[in-house]
Protein backbone atom coordinates (compact mmCIF):
# COMPACT_ATOMS: atom_id res chain seq x y z
CA UNK A 1 0.00 0.00 0.00
CA UNK A 2 1.32 3.56 -1.00
CA UNK A 3 1.41 6.87 0.75
CA UNK A 4 -0.72 9.54 0.12
CA UNK A 5 -0.30 13.19 0.28
CA UNK A 6 -2.11 16.23 -0.10
CA UNK A 7 -0.10 18.56 -2.65
CA UNK A 8 -2.97 20.97 -3.53
CA UNK A 9 -5.74 22.95 -2.08
CA UNK A 10 -8.12 25.42 -3.11
CA UNK A 11 -11.80 26.87 -1.70
CA UNK A 12 -14.05 29.66 -2.72
CA UNK A 13 -15.83 31.88 -0.05
CA UNK A 14 -18.40 30.49 1.97
CA UNK A 15 -22.20 31.75 2.41
CA UNK A 16 -25.01 33.47 0.54
CA UNK A 17 -23.50 33.29 -3.02
CA UNK A 18 -25.89 34.71 -5.30
CA UNK A 19 -24.08 35.70 -8.37
CA UNK A 20 -21.92 32.32 -8.29
CA UNK A 21 -23.70 28.91 -9.57
CA UNK A 22 -22.86 25.63 -8.41
CA UNK A 23 -20.36 25.22 -11.65
CA UNK A 24 -19.08 28.58 -11.10
CA UNK A 25 -18.12 27.58 -7.45
CA UNK A 26 -17.06 23.83 -8.20
CA UNK A 27 -14.82 25.20 -11.03
CA UNK A 28 -13.33 28.00 -9.14
CA UNK A 29 -12.26 25.93 -6.14
CA UNK A 30 -10.88 22.82 -8.09
CA UNK A 31 -8.75 25.35 -10.58
CA UNK A 32 -7.36 27.06 -7.27
CA UNK A 33 -6.14 23.19 -5.84
CA UNK A 34 -4.41 22.73 -9.54
CA UNK A 35 -2.81 25.67 -9.28
CA UNK A 36 -1.83 25.38 -5.87
CA UNK A 37 0.08 21.57 -6.42
CA UNK A 38 1.56 22.97 -9.94
CA UNK A 39 -0.63 20.56 -11.96
CA UNK A 40 -2.82 20.55 -14.98
CA UNK A 41 -5.97 18.95 -15.61
CA UNK A 42 -3.90 16.46 -17.59
CA UNK A 43 -2.08 15.28 -14.39
CA UNK A 44 -5.53 14.22 -12.78
CA UNK A 45 -6.62 10.54 -13.23
CA UNK A 46 -10.03 10.62 -11.64
CA UNK A 47 -12.13 13.06 -10.24
CA UNK A 48 -14.14 12.56 -6.79
CA UNK A 49 -16.99 14.73 -6.28
CA UNK A 50 -18.88 15.19 -2.96
CA UNK A 51 -22.75 16.62 -3.31
CA UNK A 52 -25.39 15.94 -1.22
CA UNK A 53 -28.85 17.30 -2.52
CA UNK A 54 -28.26 19.29 -5.70
CA UNK A 55 -31.18 17.50 -7.27
CA UNK A 56 -33.04 19.14 -4.84
CA UNK A 57 -31.50 22.65 -3.95
CA UNK A 58 -31.02 23.23 -7.88
CA UNK A 59 -32.76 20.30 -10.14
CA UNK A 60 -29.51 18.82 -11.29
CA UNK A 61 -28.23 15.75 -10.53
CA UNK A 62 -25.16 14.52 -12.78
CA UNK A 63 -23.36 16.30 -10.74
CA UNK A 64 -19.45 14.62 -11.04
CA UNK A 65 -20.27 14.98 -14.67
CA UNK A 66 -21.01 18.29 -14.83
CA UNK A 67 -18.18 19.89 -13.02
CA UNK A 68 -16.12 17.85 -15.06
CA UNK A 69 -18.07 19.34 -18.26
CA UNK A 70 -17.90 22.79 -16.89
CA UNK A 71 -14.49 22.59 -15.70
CA UNK A 72 -12.91 21.52 -19.05
CA UNK A 73 -11.82 18.23 -18.73
CA UNK A 74 -14.83 15.92 -20.27
CA UNK A 75 -12.26 15.84 -23.06
CA UNK A 76 -9.82 14.12 -21.45
CA UNK A 77 -12.22 11.05 -20.66
CA UNK A 78 -11.37 11.20 -17.17
CA UNK A 79 -14.02 9.24 -14.81
CA UNK A 80 -15.86 11.79 -12.47
CA UNK A 81 -17.46 10.40 -9.79
CA UNK A 82 -19.92 11.52 -7.30
CA UNK A 83 -20.08 10.46 -3.56
CA UNK A 84 -23.25 11.32 -1.73
CA UNK A 85 -23.50 10.25 1.98
CA UNK A 86 -25.68 13.09 3.53
CA UNK A 87 -23.53 15.67 5.39
CA UNK A 88 -20.65 13.22 5.62
CA UNK A 89 -20.39 13.58 1.47
CA UNK A 90 -17.03 15.59 1.59
CA UNK A 91 -15.79 13.37 4.08
CA UNK A 92 -16.77 9.83 2.33
CA UNK A 93 -15.14 11.75 -0.84
CA UNK A 94 -11.88 12.03 0.56
CA UNK A 95 -11.89 8.88 2.13
CA UNK A 96 -12.87 7.02 -0.85
CA UNK A 97 -10.44 8.98 -3.08
CA UNK A 98 -8.12 8.31 -0.35
CA UNK A 99 -8.20 4.36 -0.83
CA UNK A 100 -8.24 4.58 -4.57
CA UNK A 101 -4.77 6.20 -4.52
CA UNK A 102 -2.97 3.53 -1.80
CA UNK A 103 -4.32 1.17 -3.64
CA UNK A 104 -2.90 1.79 -6.67
CA UNK A 105 -6.44 2.09 -9.09
CA UNK A 106 -5.25 5.77 -9.49
CA UNK A 107 -2.18 7.95 -9.08
CA UNK A 108 -4.10 11.02 -8.46
CA UNK A 109 -7.22 12.26 -7.94
CA UNK A 110 -8.85 15.49 -7.65
CA UNK A 111 -11.42 15.60 -4.66
CA UNK A 112 -13.85 18.38 -4.62
CA UNK A 113 -17.15 19.10 -2.41
CA UNK A 114 -19.64 21.66 -3.31
CA UNK A 115 -23.41 22.86 -3.03
CA UNK A 116 -25.58 25.87 -3.51
CA UNK A 117 -28.45 25.81 -0.96
CA UNK A 118 -29.63 29.60 -1.22
CA UNK A 119 -31.47 29.26 -4.03
CA UNK A 120 -34.41 28.12 -1.91
CA UNK A 121 -36.40 29.46 0.31
CA UNK A 122 -35.24 28.88 4.10
CA UNK A 123 -38.50 26.47 5.18
CA UNK A 124 -37.41 24.48 1.51
CA UNK A 125 -33.63 24.05 2.48
CA UNK A 126 -34.68 22.86 6.26
CA UNK A 127 -37.00 20.27 4.61
CA UNK A 128 -34.52 19.40 1.78
CA UNK A 129 -30.92 19.33 5.11
CA UNK A 130 -33.83 17.05 6.65
CA UNK A 131 -33.54 13.98 4.42
CA UNK A 132 -30.66 13.27 6.44
CA UNK A 133 -32.63 12.04 8.94
CA UNK A 134 -35.61 8.75 7.89
CA UNK A 135 -38.12 9.75 6.31
CA UNK A 136 -41.12 7.41 7.08
CA UNK A 137 -40.77 7.02 10.78
CA UNK A 138 -38.75 10.56 11.42
CA UNK A 139 -39.46 13.74 8.90
CA UNK A 140 -42.87 11.96 7.78
CA UNK A 141 -43.95 12.32 11.24
CA UNK A 142 -43.10 15.85 11.31
CA UNK A 143 -39.52 16.15 12.68
CA UNK A 144 -37.16 18.12 11.29
CA UNK A 145 -33.00 17.90 11.97
CA UNK A 146 -33.17 20.65 13.94
CA UNK A 147 -35.44 19.14 16.29
CA UNK A 148 -33.82 15.51 16.81
CA UNK A 149 -30.99 17.76 17.98
CA UNK A 150 -32.69 19.46 20.36
CA UNK A 151 -34.16 15.68 21.83
CA UNK A 152 -30.65 14.93 21.78
CA UNK A 153 -29.80 17.94 24.00
CA UNK A 154 -32.25 18.07 26.72
CA UNK A 155 -31.66 13.86 27.20
CA UNK A 156 -28.24 14.52 27.39
CA UNK A 157 -28.89 17.48 30.10
CA UNK A 158 -31.03 15.09 31.99
CA UNK A 159 -28.83 12.22 32.29
CA UNK A 160 -25.60 13.35 32.19
CA UNK A 161 -25.66 16.20 34.18
CA UNK A 162 -24.47 18.68 31.17
CA UNK A 163 -24.64 22.40 31.24
CA UNK A 164 -26.85 24.63 28.81
CA UNK A 165 -23.25 26.61 28.69
CA UNK A 166 -21.24 23.42 28.28
CA UNK A 167 -22.38 23.45 24.60
CA UNK A 168 -23.40 27.17 23.95
CA UNK A 169 -19.42 27.60 23.93
CA UNK A 170 -18.64 25.76 21.11
CA UNK A 171 -20.55 28.32 18.88
CA UNK A 172 -18.30 31.25 20.83
CA UNK A 173 -15.51 29.58 19.99
CA UNK A 174 -16.14 28.65 16.24
CA UNK A 175 -17.17 32.42 15.58
CA UNK A 176 -14.20 33.82 17.54
CA UNK A 177 -12.16 31.06 15.09
CA UNK A 178 -14.27 32.74 12.25
CA UNK A 179 -13.29 35.67 12.73
CA UNK A 180 -9.64 35.43 11.59
CA UNK A 181 -10.53 33.50 8.19
CA UNK A 182 -10.80 35.29 5.14
CA UNK A 183 -13.24 32.64 3.77
CA UNK A 184 -15.90 32.60 6.42
CA UNK A 185 -19.41 32.38 5.92
CA UNK A 186 -19.63 35.02 9.75
CA UNK A 187 -16.95 36.68 11.03
CA UNK A 188 -18.70 38.28 13.73
CA UNK A 189 -17.57 37.61 17.61
CA UNK A 190 -20.18 36.53 19.99
CA UNK A 191 -20.69 35.48 23.72
CA UNK A 192 -22.22 32.85 25.53
CA UNK A 193 -25.41 35.01 26.40
CA UNK A 194 -25.73 35.83 22.47
CA UNK A 195 -26.11 32.38 22.15
CA UNK A 196 -28.03 31.07 24.82
CA UNK A 197 -30.66 34.37 24.66
CA UNK A 198 -30.73 34.23 20.45
CA UNK A 199 -34.15 33.04 18.99
CA UNK A 200 -35.65 30.01 19.32
CA UNK A 201 -34.98 27.06 16.44
CA UNK A 202 -36.06 24.33 18.43
CA UNK A 203 -35.70 24.64 22.43
CA UNK A 204 -33.01 24.83 23.95
CA UNK A 205 -31.08 25.22 20.84
CA UNK A 206 -31.42 29.02 19.01
CA UNK A 207 -30.20 30.14 16.07
CA UNK A 208 -26.38 30.26 17.43
CA UNK A 209 -26.28 26.62 17.99
CA UNK A 210 -26.80 25.82 14.41
CA UNK A 211 -24.78 26.09 11.40
CA UNK A 212 -25.84 28.09 8.82
CA UNK A 213 -27.39 27.51 5.15
CA UNK A 214 -24.07 28.25 2.73
CA UNK A 215 -23.22 28.12 -0.57
CA UNK A 216 -19.41 26.69 -1.64
CA UNK A 217 -17.20 24.48 -2.60
CA UNK A 218 -13.76 23.23 -1.90
CA UNK A 219 -11.02 20.64 -3.56
CA UNK A 220 -7.96 19.03 -2.55
CA UNK A 221 -5.29 17.47 -4.78
CA UNK A 222 -4.16 13.92 -3.29
CA UNK A 223 -1.60 11.86 -5.18
CA UNK A 224 0.85 9.01 -4.50
CA UNK A 225 3.09 10.20 -7.64
CA UNK A 226 6.57 10.69 -6.32
CA UNK A 227 7.89 12.84 -8.62
CA UNK A 228 4.29 14.98 -8.20
CA UNK A 229 5.22 15.13 -4.34
CA UNK A 230 8.62 15.88 -4.55
CA UNK A 231 7.54 19.17 -6.93
CA UNK A 232 5.04 19.88 -4.42
CA UNK A 233 5.76 23.28 -2.14
CA UNK A 234 4.67 21.40 0.88
CA UNK A 235 2.83 18.33 0.39
CA UNK A 236 1.26 17.02 3.44
CA UNK A 237 0.79 13.10 4.22
CA UNK A 238 -2.89 11.48 5.16
CA UNK A 239 -1.66 9.14 7.30
CA UNK A 240 -5.12 7.31 7.74
CA UNK A 241 -8.67 7.54 6.91
CA UNK A 242 -11.55 5.84 8.77
CA UNK A 243 -15.54 5.47 8.25
CA UNK A 244 -18.16 4.18 10.45
CA UNK A 245 -21.95 4.12 10.42
CA UNK A 246 -24.51 4.25 13.19
CA UNK A 247 -28.37 3.52 12.77
CA UNK A 248 -30.11 5.78 10.53
CA UNK A 249 -33.26 5.98 12.91
CA UNK A 250 -32.40 7.28 16.32
CA UNK A 251 -35.27 4.77 17.69
CA UNK A 252 -33.08 2.25 17.28
CA UNK A 253 -30.28 3.28 18.59
CA UNK A 254 -29.77 2.29 22.14
CA UNK A 255 -28.86 5.76 23.44
CA UNK A 256 -29.79 9.39 21.39
CA UNK A 257 -27.18 11.09 22.85
CA UNK A 258 -23.92 8.70 22.26
CA UNK A 259 -22.00 8.59 18.93
CA UNK A 260 -20.97 4.93 18.19
CA UNK A 261 -20.17 5.69 14.71
CA UNK A 262 -17.75 8.67 15.75
CA UNK A 263 -16.10 6.66 18.29
CA UNK A 264 -15.83 3.69 15.99
CA UNK A 265 -14.22 5.71 13.01
CA UNK A 266 -11.96 7.80 15.41
CA UNK A 267 -10.44 4.66 17.19
CA UNK A 268 -9.64 3.16 13.87
CA UNK A 269 -8.07 6.65 12.52
CA UNK A 270 -5.57 6.85 15.50
CA UNK A 271 -4.68 3.07 14.86
CA UNK A 272 -4.12 3.71 10.78
CA UNK A 273 -2.16 6.87 11.52
CA UNK A 274 0.05 5.00 14.49
CA UNK A 275 -0.77 7.92 17.08
CA UNK A 276 -2.63 8.58 20.23
CA UNK A 277 -4.83 11.42 20.49
CA UNK A 278 -2.42 13.52 22.71
CA UNK A 279 0.04 13.36 19.62
CA UNK A 280 -3.05 15.11 17.86
CA UNK A 281 -2.60 18.85 17.70
CA UNK A 282 -5.78 19.76 16.55
CA UNK A 283 -9.58 19.00 15.39
CA UNK A 284 -11.84 19.96 13.16
CA UNK A 285 -15.16 18.66 14.46
CA UNK A 286 -19.01 18.40 12.21
CA UNK A 287 -20.39 20.67 15.04
CA UNK A 288 -23.74 21.26 12.40
CA UNK A 289 -25.14 21.65 15.92
CA UNK A 290 -23.60 23.14 19.30
CA UNK A 291 -24.81 19.45 20.83
CA UNK A 292 -23.25 17.45 18.37
CA UNK A 293 -20.23 19.14 18.14
CA UNK A 294 -20.17 18.74 22.35
CA UNK A 295 -20.71 14.60 22.14
CA UNK A 296 -18.19 14.49 19.32
CA UNK A 297 -15.66 15.93 22.05
CA UNK A 298 -16.67 13.45 24.45
CA UNK A 299 -16.51 10.43 22.40
CA UNK A 300 -13.16 11.97 21.88
CA UNK A 301 -12.24 12.85 25.55
CA UNK A 302 -14.56 11.06 27.64
CA UNK A 303 -15.71 12.89 31.15
CA UNK A 304 -12.71 15.34 30.37
CA UNK A 305 -14.90 17.22 27.53
CA UNK A 306 -16.84 18.55 30.09
CA UNK A 307 -13.55 20.30 31.99
CA UNK A 308 -11.67 21.24 28.98
CA UNK A 309 -15.24 23.60 27.38
CA UNK A 310 -14.93 24.99 30.76
CA UNK A 311 -11.05 26.08 31.11
CA UNK A 312 -11.35 27.36 27.75
CA UNK A 313 -9.12 24.64 26.34
CA UNK A 314 -10.72 24.62 22.84
CA UNK A 315 -9.57 28.02 21.27
CA UNK A 316 -6.99 27.75 18.88
CA UNK A 317 -3.86 29.20 21.02
CA UNK A 318 -4.68 27.00 23.92
CA UNK A 319 -4.00 23.08 24.86
CA UNK A 320 -7.14 21.60 22.50
CA UNK A 321 -7.74 23.84 19.68
CA UNK A 322 -10.49 22.95 17.83
CA UNK A 323 -12.35 24.10 14.56
CA UNK A 324 -9.88 26.87 14.11
CA UNK A 325 -11.50 27.04 10.46
CA UNK A 326 -14.33 28.69 12.20
CA UNK A 327 -16.49 24.99 11.95
CA UNK A 328 -19.54 24.56 10.37
CA UNK A 329 -20.85 27.10 12.63
CA UNK A 330 -18.93 29.98 11.38
CA UNK A 331 -16.83 29.10 8.40
CA UNK A 332 -20.11 28.07 7.13
CA UNK A 333 -22.04 24.72 6.10
CA UNK A 334 -22.23 24.01 2.10
CA UNK A 335 -23.12 20.41 2.72
CA UNK A 336 -21.13 18.34 0.21
CA UNK A 337 -18.04 20.67 0.88
CA UNK A 338 -18.07 20.57 4.37
CA UNK A 339 -16.07 17.53 4.69
CA UNK A 340 -13.60 18.65 2.13
CA UNK A 341 -12.71 22.32 3.48
CA UNK A 342 -11.68 20.53 6.76
CA UNK A 343 -9.13 18.59 4.62
CA UNK A 344 -8.08 22.32 2.94
CA UNK A 345 -8.06 23.68 6.73
CA UNK A 346 -6.01 20.87 7.62
CA UNK A 347 -3.50 21.09 5.44
CA UNK A 348 -3.40 24.85 5.61
CA UNK A 349 -2.64 24.51 9.01
CA UNK A 350 0.34 21.83 8.87
CA UNK A 351 1.80 23.74 6.54
CA UNK A 352 1.85 26.94 8.43
CA UNK A 353 0.03 29.07 6.24
CA UNK A 354 -3.13 29.84 8.54
CA UNK A 355 -1.99 33.43 9.82
CA UNK A 356 -3.42 34.91 13.01
CA UNK A 357 -5.63 31.38 13.68
CA UNK A 358 -2.25 29.18 13.31
CA UNK A 359 -2.07 26.42 15.55
CA UNK A 360 1.86 26.06 16.84
CA UNK A 361 4.31 23.79 16.23
CA UNK A 362 0.94 21.38 14.91
CA UNK A 363 2.04 18.15 13.23
CA UNK A 364 -0.71 16.09 13.08
CA UNK A 365 -4.70 16.99 12.91
CA UNK A 366 -7.94 15.15 12.96
CA UNK A 367 -10.64 16.17 10.79
CA UNK A 368 -14.42 14.33 11.48
CA UNK A 369 -17.10 14.75 9.20
CA UNK A 370 -20.55 13.44 10.17
CA UNK A 371 -23.74 12.56 8.33
CA UNK A 372 -26.79 13.25 10.09
CA UNK A 373 -26.79 13.38 13.49
CA UNK A 374 -23.96 10.43 14.28
CA UNK A 375 -25.03 8.34 11.71
CA UNK A 376 -21.98 8.09 9.54
CA UNK A 377 -18.73 9.03 10.56
CA UNK A 378 -15.30 9.76 8.75
CA UNK A 379 -12.21 10.82 10.51
CA UNK A 380 -9.12 11.64 8.58
CA UNK A 381 -5.92 12.53 10.13
CA UNK A 382 -3.51 13.93 8.13
CA UNK A 383 0.07 15.40 9.42
CA UNK A 384 3.95 16.13 8.37
CA UNK A 385 6.44 13.61 8.58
Amino acid sequence: MRDVYVVGVGTTRYGELWDQSLRDLASEAGLRALVDAGLKAEDIDALYGANTSSGQFIDQEHIAALISDYSGISELGIPSIRIEAGSASGGAALHQAFLAVKSGQYDTIAVGGVEKMTDVPSEVANEIIGGSLDAEWETFLGATEPSIAALIARRHEYDRGVKRENYAILPVISHKHASMNETSHFKNVIKIDDVINASLVAEPLTVYDTAPVSDGASAVIITSDKKKIKSASNPIKIKSSSMANDFLSLHDRNRIDTFKAVKKSTSKALEGAGITLEKVDGFEIHDSYSIAGLIQLEELFGKEALRMSENGEYYYDSSCPINVSGGLKAHGNPLGATGVYQAVEATIQLRGNAGLRQVKDSRNFMIHNMGGLGTTSVTTILGVE
